[in-house]
């Protein structure tokens, strides 16, 4: 009977605050999750896109190849487009930040606001520089436009600074002290920014919107290869971006391995939830998916002896704090705990096999220096990008539900963020928000799939020798169906540069 009271008394701590959590938590957090879940998959293209588009723009110029101008002419213009949905998905998340969770913007706002205030300055500055990329295709020289865009990716990368500066924040706060009311004072700015999460969670994140961009980049042209495009237009479309995601996935691989053990150092309850560890112990075994009961035993899953403690700590002498190192209600329940650690594998899974087709690819061109021409090497390609977008779900998930019952770790919970709205006007507007991003989304699918096809409509036509110009025939500088007449030989901005950039 004695060893049941902690049980009991967990339970009866449990029982408490469920029956005190209000009912607009629910859907609140249905509403967050659903648009977070929803913008996220644009943000790879928002963070990396600008960065593949100018390295393909640079190959054109420095090797005056109108191929691989037609592409960076068309990646840019799919650009400006996501940009546009990024920004509806974008200003629902913000709206909802303040709506949703006014107990924690209205008591943290001070400390940790200034991440979502540079984050506002680099959209704004992004919507400029992509105003100007656009523009430069018809009125710019070409190595002038070119330097101009240059900015571009550097904004991307500030916009990613500023919200992953508020995300580190709420998982490890630092910077202010609390007075007699708990009121934070005394904020230093600058270690509210670059809390101890920080940095791990920053690359963490850089390098896999890359690798995600660049994977779904290159898996549209490993589909048309796949099916008998074979043309030096879809290689080039395939090796840049594929070669860029290659580079970097082992790369990830490393700083995955150190932001995991920053969390285990800095968030160490998130850390036995994402490896559902119920006990603190050392000689802790790894358990690869498996589900976590209530009472602290793992249903299925494959166990590895050892394991999770020399992941640590490099070693199975290590202590991992378990869930029980707190109280039941300061730490995930056991269906969260299950979640945030199934998505961490998944996650670790896919990065894995990734490694294997980034190896594969790297094998085939030192020793033949040319791609793997397997049908099953690029039909992993073309998963590769969908899987890459999975991989940054589970990521955020991890992140987000390994950190329950917090909002801010260990000072505010969820419950304490919600607003007063009530539960019904939620639900509402939840399938409000559904039906919109279900039309939004659909729209810039149709956007890209009618951009498609007019390529490809100008590309055949431009095969079968018609006289018609492709739609890329009004940049002064791009690639061109049929040489011009000698009377409009010189580019708005100036004569020689005309040539410089691929025309043919």
């Amino acid at each position: 009977m004695l060893s049941t009271a902690p049980h009991l008394a967990a339970i009866h701590l449990a029982a408490i605050h469920l029956a005190a959590t209000p009912p607009q938590l629910l859907p609140a957090r249905e509403l967050m999750a659903f648009t977070l879940a929803s913008h996220i998959l644009l943000v790879p293209f928002g963070v990396a896109l600008p960065l593949i588009t100018l390295l393909m723009h640079h190959r054109a110029l420095r090797r005056n190849d109108p191929v691989a101008l037609k592409l960076a002419r068309r990646w840019s213009a799919v650009m400006a487009v996501q940009f546009a949905i990024g920004v509806v998905t974008g200003t629902v998340l913000s709206f909802e930040l303040g709506l949703l969770w006014p107990g924690m913007m209205g008591r943290w706002g001070d400390v940790f606001g200034l991440g979502f205030g540079v984050e506002a300055w680099a959209f704004f500055l992004e919507a400029v520089l992509i105003a100007i990329y656009l523009y430069g295709w018809r009125q710019l020289k070409p190595w002038t436009h070119f330097w101009l865009g240059v900015p571009l990716p550097l904004a991307a990368l500030m916009g990613a600074f500023g919200i992953i500066a508020a995300n580190a924040w709420m998982n490890t706060p630092h910077g202010f002290s609390l007075d007699a009311q708990g009121k934070p004072v005394d904020v230093d700015v600058q270690q509210a920014i670059f809390t101890p999460m920080f940095g791990p969670e920053y690359w963490h994140f850089v390098v896999a919107m890359l690798m995600t961009a660049g994977y779904v980049v290159a898996g549209v042209y490993a589909v048309g290869w796949l099916r008998g495009r074979r043309d030096r237009y879809h290689r080039l479309g395939f090796t840049v971006p594929f070669t860029v995601a290659a580079i970097l996935t082992p790369v990830q691989f490393m700083i995955g391995d150190s932001a995991a053990r920053a969390v285990f150092h800095k968030q160490p309850v998130k850390f036995a939830a994402m490896e559902i560890v119920w006990k603190t112990d050392t000689h802790v075994p790894e358990y690869m998916f498996g589900r976590l009961n209530s009472d602290g035993t793992i249903s299925g899953g494959l166990k590895i002896p050892q394991l999770d403690s020399i992941l640590a700590g490099f070693k199975p002498s290590t202590q991992v704090t378990g869930l029980t190192s707190v109280p039941a209600a300061d730490r995930p329940t056991a269906v969260q705990a299950t979640i945030a650690h199934w998505a961490f594998d998944i996650m670790v899974t896919i990065g894995s096999l990734l490694i294997l087709l980034a190896l594969w690819y790297a094998w085939s061109w030192l020793r033949h220096r040319d791609i793997p021409r397997s049908r099953w090497f690029f039909r992993c390609a073309a998963i590769a990008g969908a899987a890459c977008l999975v991989t940054v779900e589970c990521g955020w998930i991890t992140t987000e539900v390994g950190r329950q019952p917090w909002i801010v770790y260990n000072q505010m919970r969820v419950s304490e963020a919600v607003t007063d709205t009530r539960a019904e006007s939620l639900w509402a507007m939840l399938g409000i928000v559904i039906v919109v991003y279900v039309v939004v989304l659909g729209a810039f699918l149709a956007v890209i799939l009618k951009l498609r096809t007019r390529w490809r409509i100008a590309d055949e036509g431009l095969a079968a020798g018609r006289t018609g110009l492709p739609p890329e025939s009004d940049t002064p500088y791009g690639p061109r169906s049929e040489p011009e007449p000698a009377a409009v030989g010189t580019a708005p901005g100036g004569g020689s540069d005309r040539t410089s950039g691929g025309a043919s």
